[in-house]
Order: structure tokens, then sequence, then C-alpha cells
């Protein structure tokens, strides 16, 4: 199969990269990195493996790109509004787009603005950065779940799975509400805070305070989650993210990295939309509603 990534930065370059290593014909959309990955290809560090694609298939446009099987879009939601210009050269009737981005209501939104189009969530679980230019350095984790939002064709599901196993990556199919309210889960307690803190994900809950913190923001998107359906999300998977994070090795979440450079965070998906869908399902997110406001502050403040 032919796969766009669309967003070639510490998601997209570390997903992309594997599949362009393990073979498959991957097509890579970047912008500033473009002419230093023309001339020095695309470089993961990884604990699994370290390696360099060195004359990976890259474009600066998304007009010059080739049809393809499956779009892999790895853009912040905050770029989602630029999705049906740079996903229009590379879609067919057949395309599957997978979005691999944080929050709850994504695909919603996508499919509006791209009626007709085949989408799934991609739920990365992986520690993964953008160091330099074409340089990813990823140092945990990197597992992906994909959840079928409006796939109609079976066999390309199905292709991409074995494509990202052969790829070594550890891949799987969810479903698609459950999945998201999962990795909202680890997602809402730790990017906020890591944000609004400024610590990383091990300072967090080496304190008893973060600790305590941690887990009473996860209790509450746990209880989201079941208040809006999704019935096997419970405590026990929360304690099981606390577990995790204490294994992986100190880790600035992407949206305590967009707050420290001063770019837009990722607050409408990851906080403002599931505490509506919360709310519209009769269960409050208070704590979550002060974190909000807490990165609106921020966001706001600087202007």
């Amino acid at each position: 199969m032919r796969y766009a990534i669309i967003g070639t930065g510490a998601i997209g370059g570390f997903y992309g990269g594997r599949l362009a290593r393990a073979g498959s014909d991957v097509h890579f959309l970047l912008h500033t990195d473009y002419g230093y990955v023309c001339e020095h290809g695309l470089r993961v560090d990884s604990c699994d493996g370290s390696f360099v694609i060195e004359h990976p298939q890259v474009y600066s446009s998304a007009e010059a790109m080739p049809r393809c099987d499956v779009a892999i879009v790895a853009l912040k939601t905050t770029a989602n509004g630029q999705l049906p210009r740079l996903l229009a050269p590379v879609l067919t009737e057949r395309t599957l787009v997978v979005l691999i981005q944080n929050g709850i209501g994504v695909e919603a939104d996508v499919e509006a603005a791209l009626p007709g189009v085949q989408l799934a969530a991609g739920l990365a679980f992986v520690c993964s950065t953008k160091t330099g230019p074409g340089h990813i350095e990823h140092t945990s984790n990197g597992a992906i779940n994909i959840g079928n939002y409006s796939c109609r064709d079976a066999s390309l599901m199905a292709s991409l799975l074995a494509d990202l196993t052969a790829a070594g990556i550890k891949a799987a199919t969810v479903d698609y509400a459950e999945a998201r309210w999962k990795k909202a889960v680890w997602n809402m307690p730790f990017n906020g805070l890591a944000s609004v803190l400024g610590l990383t994900t091990d300072r967090i809950i080496a304190s008893p305070s973060g600790l305590r913190l941690v887990r009473a923001l996860m209790g509450e998107v746990v209880g989201a989650a079941r208040a809006c359906g999704v019935a096997a999300i419970d405590g026990s998977f929360a304690e099981r993210m606390v577990q995790m994070t204490r294994r992986m090795p100190p880790y600035s979440p992407s949206m305590k990295v967009d707050c420290d450079l001063g770019r837009p965070m990722e607050i409408q998906y990851l906080y403002t939309r599931p505490i509506e869908e919360a709310r519209r399902a009769g269960f409050a997110m208070g704590r979550m509603e002060v974190l909000e406001a807490q990165l609106r502050a921020i966001e706001e403040c600087r202007g």
C-alpha cells in the first residue's frame, strides 16, 4: 500500500519512518525540514533500534504528492483547518485517513469538512520527540491502536494493521469511542498539568500531591467516559496508566512542548470538547474545567 504522512514531526516521522524502513511505499510531507531531509535523510534514534532513511520520498507541498491508499495525519489539531487543502491531492474515493491526533470529537469535525472520507483514529502510546531537523528521538513505548470511525473497506484496515506489524509496531484494532476516551485518561491529566506546572511527567508523579492530583483527574475522565457510554473503562485502567508513567523516562508531553515554545496548545479537543460532551451526558468535569481555564489563561496572557 502507498502511504502519505501529513506532518513529519515526532509522531509522523516515527511511524512513517518505521513503515518506510520495513519497505512500505511512504511519502512524507515536510515544511521547514524539507531541504535538510532531502540532503541528510530522516533519522530516528530509537530505544528499539536507531535508523536513517537515507533517501525518503519527501515533498514540500501536498500538491506534488501522489494519490495514496492511507493518509496518516500527524499534525496538531490546531492545524486541522488546513486538512481539506492538504489531503485533497492524496485522496481517492478509497483512501483511509488515519488521524493520529489528541482529543475527543476530532473525527466528527474532519468528516464535516470532508464529507464521505473514510476515517479512523490512531491512538499512539509513544514517547517521541522531534529534536532537530529531520531528527526524531523515540525513548519509550510505541504501540498504536486503530479505532474505525467511518472506514467502509475492511481490507484497508487489515492491510494497515499488517504493514504496521511488519514494521515492528505493536498495533491493534479497538472500539473507536473506547480508544479515544482511554487515551484521554492519560492525555488530559498529564498534558495540562505538565504545561501549567512546568514539570515533566516523572516529576509530577514523584510528588505525593502531584500523584493525588493525577489520580483525581484520571478518575474524572473515567467518570466522563462511562457517562458517555464507554463502560469498558474503570479505575483499574487509570491505575495502569499511572504505573506505565512510572516506568517511562522523564517526558514532556506535546502540549508542554508547545507551551514552552509559545505555540498554540490543543485545548479545544483535549479539554473543551470532552468537557462539553461529558456535560451533555450529565457528568461535570469540575477539576478539568479549572485546568482548561488555566491553559486558556496562559494563551490569553501571552497574546
